[in-house]
């Protein structure tokens, strides 16, 4: 429970908090703007201020940068472990928070004692460390994408700041989907480490992507190959190194001596050979080109003349007309044209290619021949260690080529197994834990019912990419419809921590929440909220403006006596929760 919450700033306007319902208004005047109703009285800076005891980080956007702040002390009151302490914390020395009163014998993480001052201090993060373990009972080290302290306290003090407004299964627009899914499956008593595995196949999975487009990116240009191939070709690449090392360690006369001389042989051999092909067809692409040219069609006389010839040699015969004979041969030079020009780029193609080898095989003759053309047996011994350098250097590019293909052909195998046996588990968990699924689903329908009469409800499943937390709700969804089914979902959350046994013991719920809300669910709201902080013995902490109050609160439902004796304005410079302007 928050007992109270302070500052030494002169003009700040120090809270103190009771059990059950509080209420902390905010009076607006008829002169004030809407921006100046929602912005200015501080009603959000109390959750901000909150959150800054509770050892949030202090980002560049936040309050506690405002320089009038910087040497300012602010302290908060709580219940933590059965015992009621202070601490304060200052933005200028924000790595440290001070323990003023109270008893922390009983802690699992000690605070340290400055025996000169007498001073009782405490690192930030091990005092979210501590709020971890005393509040939500969390182990003492953590692997990595489990529960986090600060995660699972956003959920009970939501902040507008972080938009933590926008959809009941986070706390933040920022939070990643593993951290929704490990924080909620930890708060609902589910198996955490599952949603905690699946976000360790998504970091294989995104490692497999990075590779896959760097090999299709050009970073590893085209060298992914089949392992199979590359295999091989490593293999060999092994023995020739292993050879040549065996050889320059015994310093003999190089066996392979002769096979580079038969290399070099092969290889002259071949160029020649390529290079009498491309003769060849060079000396066809000429004719071809030629015969290009002197493709025409007859001229019209000339059939003319025949069609008149066959007339009188074959009597009696039926022949075609003049234009049908003219077009029959016009088709036969246009189909004689399309066959050189294909038979052209063909032999065109076929050179190039032919060429490109020829430079590939000169390349590797000439570094043959040079090793051929030694003399003496120490730069016979030296070319034999430059052979050997680029061997062992094909062998190690070979090895990582094999450890690409290899990866890149079973990650996504592996992966999808993976995935496959994870949701096997959830589903096993969800079967196990169908009672804890059945408390949930039914708070949430219970407090939902009381709003609207179908406002939703919680579906808690299993998906391939871990579990989902869904409200389903029959037509169209608006803001305030949102925003009351994350106020369902908050207590939800609160009434099944409660029965486990964890939780802070207190639910922070900010103005902006009741954004679009019809007055009478706001008025519900508030009794629902009253009521089930008394139930389970809780306290619910409310902001508001005193503008958007109902007044269709039940008769037996007295408002007043929830509103903390300290109201905030709009109006007057020192109306605000800091009794002070900032910029």
């Amino acid at each position: 429970m928050i007992r109270r919450l302070y500052s030494d700033l002169p003009t700040f306007k120090n809270l103190r908090f009771h059990s059950g319902l509080n209420v902390l208004l905010s009076d607006t005047t008829p002169t004030a703007t809407e921006l100046q109703t929602r912005n200015r009285a501080g009603k959000s800076s109390f959750t901000e201020i909150l959150h800054f005891m509770l050892g949030a980080n202090v980002d560049k956007r936040s309050i506690f940068e405002e320089p009038s702040l910087n040497s300012q002390r602010f302290g908060l009151e709580i219940d933590l472990g059965g015992e009621t302490v202070v601490v304060e914390r200052l933005p200028e020395n924000r790595s440290t928070l001070e323990i003023v009163d109270g008893t922390w014998k009983n802690w699992p993480i000690q605070p340290s004692t400055d025996k000169k001052t007498g001073q009782t201090r405490i690192k930030n993060t091990l005092w979210r460390d501590l709020l971890g373990r005393m509040f939500f009972d969390l182990p003492e080290s953590l692997d990595s994408f489990g529960p986090k302290p600060r995660s699972l306290l956003s959920y009970f003090v939501r902040r507008q700041s972080a938009q933590g407004f926008i959809e009941h299964q986070r706390q933040s627009e920022k939070q990643k989907l593993y951290d929704q899914q490990v924080a909620l499956t930890y708060l609902l008593g589910l198996d955490w480490r599952i949603p905690q595995q699946w976000q360790a196949v998504r970091e294989r999975e995104k490692s497999l992507a990075e590779l896959k487009k760097a090999a299709k990116g050009g970073a590893l240009g085209d060298v992914i190959s089949s392992t199979a191939d590359i295999r091989t070709r490593l293999t060999i690449a092994k023995a020739k190194a292993a050879s040549l090392k065996a050889n320059l360690f015994e310093f003999k006369v190089l066996p392979e001596y002769q096979d580079l001389e038969t290399e070099a042989s092969e290889l002259t051999r071949q160029i020649s050979q390529y290079s009498d092909e491309n003769t060849i067809d060079r000396q066809m692409l000429a004719d071809l080109e030629e015969s290009l040219v002197q493709e025409a069609p007859p001229s019209n006389i000339k059939i003319e003349e025949v069609y008149s010839e066959a007339g009188i040699v074959l009597p009696g015969v039926a022949l075609k007309r003049f234009e049908d004979v003219r077009e029959f041969h016009e088709s036969v030079l246009a189909n004689r044209k399309y066959y050189l020009e294909d038979e052209i780029a063909s032999t065109t193609q076929r050179i190039a290619q032919r060429e490109q080898a020829i430079g590939k095989l000169e390349e590797r003759r000439a570094q043959i021949m040079s090793l051929l053309q030694s003399h003496g047996a120490l730069e016979h011994f030296t070319n034999l260690q430059s052979e050997l350098g680029r061997v062992e250097q094909e062998v190690e590019n070979l090895k990582y080529r094999y450890n690409t293909a290899e990866a890149l052909e079973t990650g996504k195998t592996e992966q999808t197994l993976a995935r496959q046996q994870l949701l096997l588990r959830l589903r096993q968990d969800h079967r196990e834990q169908k009672e804890t699924l059945d408390e949930a689903i039914l708070a949430f329908e219970e407090i939902s019912n009381s709003l609207y009469e179908e406002a939703g409800s919680l579906h808690i499943a299993e998906s391939e990419n871990g579990p989902t937390f869904e409200i389903k709700i029959q037509g169209k969804r608006s803001k305030g419809i949102t925003n009351m089914q994350i106020f369902c979902f908050d207590l939800m959350l609160m009434t099944l921590c409660i029965k486990r046994g964890i939780g802070p013991g207190f639910l922070v719920h900010d103005s902006h929440l009741f954004d679009g809300v019809d007055a009478r669910q706001i008025a519900t709201a508030l009794q629902v909220g009253a009521a089930n902080a008394e139930k389970l013995g809780y306290q619910y902490i409310v902001t508001m403006n005193s503008d958007t109050v109902p007044k269709n609160f039940s008769k037996d439902f007295d408002f007043d006596k929830y509103v903390l004796p300290v109201r905030l304005t709009d109006d007057a410079e020192d109306g605000g929760l800091f009794g002070i302007r900032f910029g």
